[in-house]
């Protein structure tokens, strides 16, 4: 590990005024290609995450998996001087990023208005639940709502008739950090060509909806309502998971040609000949007694023995695994998907690496994530506040060093 920032996108200056999960999200996507990423956190109390789950001092393993190769500033914003300050340090960055709802920048004088005159070649990104334009756009917004509003709960479950089930993970923070950060690098190129910066706009509530294109898609076209089909594909079977002897395995035969390897590979090439499951079409209108008919044959076998014979008639197919399997499986290792970095009050925490592989410009853990406030100091330093004007602002409490975040908190 090493505390050179490289990358893809070394000497970008980012601050971002973020929390919980989806602004954190895309600061580390560009953190993690090199990007100088200044986390700042309201004092005290900070970022949310920092009490999720286990952890001291808020050096949770949850604020670390969002949160790694940023440093840390800390800025009381009910102080007049420390919304000054944060308006200085933003007037000379290159992107800044926020998740607050809508009127918060506005209220601390850092709206993109105001940050936009003061410095044109500045990217703005807001991240919310609904987007700023808009009849919703005065709500708050959480993955849960998100995933109920943008149809995604009503296409996830068990089928028809159950209760409505949310995916698992939260996917709209995720993707909606994810969307921000390829929206923030389309404007910095946009950037080079034009010189001006401009205001980034994204939303979990379409986060969500992207991920309904199938069924938005068979809605449009023919006005049916889909419905949930626990782990079936909409338009092409067999394309879910199935019981056998011990676990489960997931099968994507998902076009014709792959549908007859794999009934040469489960030794029922009969089925091929089936008018039921004779085609794409077919095997769709008749999905109840298909998944029947495949359970009863995969009951047979264990899930490894099935994935060796589906391999060697190329198959996509796979097992379903939990976390730990999932952080244990030899080709998770050999990505690299899976890195330690240094917990700030010691030891180590273990976190989702980066998820693209670049040959020229690789992307580094370069440091863990940091304590709230833990670079205020180097960070006005560097945005040229002299020694005397950072002595000021942390004796009067407007900037919080991390001892003093204990104090303040208490």
């Amino acid at each position: 590990m090493t505390t050179q920032n490289t990358g893809l996108l070394h000497g970008l200056k980012v601050i971002e005024m973020s929390h919980i999960m989806a602004a954190p999200t895309c600061g580390q996507m560009l953190a993690d290609m090199g990007a100088d990423v200044i986390k700042v956190e309201r004092a005290p109390a900070g970022d949310d995450t920092r009490r999720f789950g286990e952890g001291t001092d808020g050096d949770s393993a949850a604020f670390a998996m969002m949160n790694r190769n940023k440093r840390g500033l800390a800025v009381n914003t009910k102080s007049e001087e420390g919304r000054a300050a944060l308006h200085r340090i933003i007037a000379q960055a290159d992107v800044f990023i926020e998740n607050y709802r809508k009127g918060a920048m506005e209220h601390f004088g850092i709206g993109w208005e105001e940050m936009h005159k003061i410095n044109p070649r500045l990217i703005y990104c807001s991240v919310s639940g609904f987007g700023r334009p808009g009849p919703y756009a005065e709500r708050g917004g959480f993955d849960l709502i998100t995933q109920g509003m943008s149809g995604i709960m009503s296409i996830t479950g068990e089928g028809p008739g159950r209760p409505p089930i949310k995916v698992g993970a939260p996917i709209t923070d995720i993707t909606a950090g994810i969307l921000s950060a390829t929206g923030i690098l389309g404007a910095v190129v946009s950037r080079y060509e034009t010189g001006q910066g401009q205001y980034v706009d994204s939303s979990l509530y379409e986060a969500g909806i992207m991920h309904t294109f199938w069924q938005t898609a068979i809605y449009h076209a023919t006005g049916e309502i889909p419905e949930p089909m626990g782990s079936a594909h909409p338009l092409s079977a067999p394309y879910q998971a199935f019981p056998t002897k011990d676990t489960s395995l997931v099968v994507g035969a998902a076009n014709q040609s792959t549908w007859l390897k794999f009934v040469e590979a489960i030794d029922s090439p009969h089925l091929a000949e089936d008018p039921r499951f004779e085609t794409s079409n077919s095997r769709m209108t008749n999905l109840d007694a298909l998944v029947e008919t495949l359970t009863e044959i995969l009951s047979h076998r264990t899930t490894s023995e099935w994935l060796v014979k589906l391999e060697a008639g190329g198959v996509p197919a796979g097992p379903v695994y939990d976390v730990k399997e999932m952080s244990e499986d030899p080709h998770a290792i050999a990505r690299g998907m899976i890195a330690k970095v240094p917990a700030a009050t010691g030891g180590e925490h273990s976190v989702i690496a980066h998820p693209v592989k670049y040959s020229a410009d690789p992307t580094s853990i370069r440091r863990g994530a940091p304590l709230m406030g833990e670079h205020s100091r180097e960070v006005l330093a560097e945005f040229g506040f002299a020694d005397d004007e950072i002595n000021s602002l942390i004796d009067s409490g407007a900037i919080i060093e991390p001892a003093a975040t204990a104090k303040a908190a208490e």
